[in-house]
C-alpha cells in the first residue's frame, strides 16, 4: 500500500519514519547532488511511505544534514510538529552505523529493547533506516547516521522515558512507521516496557497502579522503588495479560478507589467512557453493611466517590466495605490470571481504605 503524507490527513508518520526519510534524502543528495522535496521509503511491512523533506544542506564534503518535520495526523502526540534532524556521513567501508545526537535519549536500565548505554532508537526504526539506505549504497560504501531532536530533552519529561530510565531525550519509535489517530493500541504498548524493567531489576512482586496518585503513595507508604511500580492507566486487562505472558508471579494492585473498585465488578478497562459503575458497585457492597434504603439511595446518586466515602464514614462502615471490595478484586483477578494478587485501596490523601490480605502492611 502507498501512504502519501504530502497530503495532510488522519494518518501520520512516526519519529522512526522521520529518521529513515531524512537519512535517505541526505544520502541521495550526497550520491546524486539532488535535493529531494519528498522521499519514497519502504516500511517493514512492504508499504511505501511518501514523506516530505523540509530542508537539505551540505555541512561537509561527504556529510549532509536533513530536516524532517514530524506529522502525527489526527493522533494526540506531543512530538507532532517537532524537527527531526538527520546527519548522514558517506564513508568508504561497508557499514551502516546509527547513533543519537541532541535530544535523543540514552537507555540506563536493563529490560528494554535497546541495551543499556545505547541510544533509544528502537529496532524497527533501525531496520527501516538500514533497509532503505542499502538501496542507494555501492558495495564498498557505508554511512554514519546521526539522529537529533532539538526539542527532545524538553519533551521527554512529558513521557514515560524518565521512569523507564531513558535519559536526556525522546525515543525514536515506530513498528510500521505509521501513526494512526486516537491510537489506544500504541499507548498501551508504550506501557509494557515498565514490566520488562521491573523484571530485569529482579522484583518478584510488581505494584500495578492506575497513575500518579498510586505511584506517589506507593513510594510513601510502601517504600516502593520507581522500577517496581507499573502504571497501567485504564488498561488493566491488557497489562495483566502481558504480565502473565512475561511470567510475573505476584502483583499488588494499589491505587485510588475511583479506579480500583471497578475491578471488583470485572471491569478491566476502567476508562469512564467504557464503564462508569462506581456508584452502583459501592451501593452493592455498602448494602452488606447498611440496612437503610435512604442511605443506599444517597450512595447510588452521589456525585463523587469521595462523597460516598463520607457517607460510609458516618455509618462507621468505611473500612468494612473497602476490605470486602479489595478481597473481591483479588478474587476477580485470580479467577482470570494465574498470578498471586493482593490489593490496597486508598483515598486522595493516601489513607488506606481497605486491603487484602489484611496483614499486608
Amino acid at each position: 500500500m502507498i501512504y502519501d503524507f504530502r497530503k495532510k490527513g488522519k494518518l501520520g508518520y512516526t519519529t522512526g519514519s522521520c529518521a529513515a526519510a531524512g537519512a535517505y534524502a541526505g544520502l541521495y543528495f550526497l550520491k546524486n547532488n539532488v535535493r529531494l522535496n519528498y522521499v519514497k521509503i519502504e516500511n517493514p511491512n512492504g508499504d511505501i511511505l511518501i514523506i516530505p523533506i523540509e530542508k537539505i544542506e551540505r555541512i561537509r564534503k561527504n556529510t549532509a544534514k536533513t530536516t524532517v518535520v514530524k506529522y502525527a495526523g489526527e493522533d494526540i502526540d506531543i512530538t507532532n510538529g517537532i524537527e527531526i534532524i538527520v546527519e548522514v556521513e558517506l564513508i568508504k567501508r561497508r557499514e551502516i552505523k546509527i547513533i543519537g545526537g541532541e535530544g535523543i535519549g540514552i537507555v540506563t536500565k536493563d529490560g528494554l529493547q535497546i541495551k543499556k548505554g545505547d541510544y533509544a532508537i528502537n529496532p524497527k526504526p533501525r531496520e527501516m533506516i538500514k533497509n532503505n539506505l542499502l538501496k542507494l549504497l555501492d558495495e564498498d560504501e557505508g554511512v554514519i547516521v546521526k539522529i537529533s531532536a532539538p526539542k527532545g530533552k524538553e519533551l521527554a519529561e512529558k513521557t514515560l522515558n524518565p521512569k523507564l530510565g531513558i535519559v536526556g531525550g525522546i525515543s525514536i519509535l515506530g513498528t510500521t512507521g505509521i501513526v494512526r489517530p486516537m491510537s489506544n493500541e500504541a499507548y498501551r504498548e508504550s506501557l509494557v516496557p515498565q514490566i520488562d524493567v521491573a523484571l530485569a531489576n529482579g522484583y518478584e512482586t510488581l505494584i500495578f497502579t492506575p497513575g500518579n496518585i498510586g505511584t506517589k503513595f506507593a513510594k510513601k507508604l510502601l517504600n516502593a522503588e520507581d522500577d517496581q511500580i507499573v502504571e497501567v492507566s485504564n488498561f488493566w486487562g491488557y497489562m495483566l495479560d502481558k504480565a502473565e505472558e512475561k511470567g510475573v508471579k505476584s502483583i499488588l494492585v494499589f491505587g485510588h478507589a475511583g479506579k480500583i473498585i471497578k475491578l471488583a465488578a470485572g471491569i478491566f478497562d476502567t476508562h469512564s467512557k467504557v464503564a462508569d459503575a462506581r456508584n452502583e458497585i459501592l451501593t452493592a457492597y455498602a448494602s452488606l453493611f447498611i440496612d437503610d434504603k435512604n442511605t443506599l439511595k444517597k450512595i447510588l446518586y452521589a456525585n463523587t466517590t469521595e462523597e460516598i466515602m463520607e457517607i460510609l464514614k458516618e455509618k462507621n462502615v468505611l473500612h468494612g466495605v473497602f476490605n470486602v471490595i479489595t478481597k473481591r478484586v483479588v478474587d476477580r483477578l485470580s479467577n482470570r490470571w494465574k498470578i498471586n494478587f493482593s490489593c490496597i485501596i486508598i483515598d486522595m490523601k493516601g489513607n488506606i481504605l481497605g486491603k487484602y490480605p489484611e496483614n499486608l502492611i
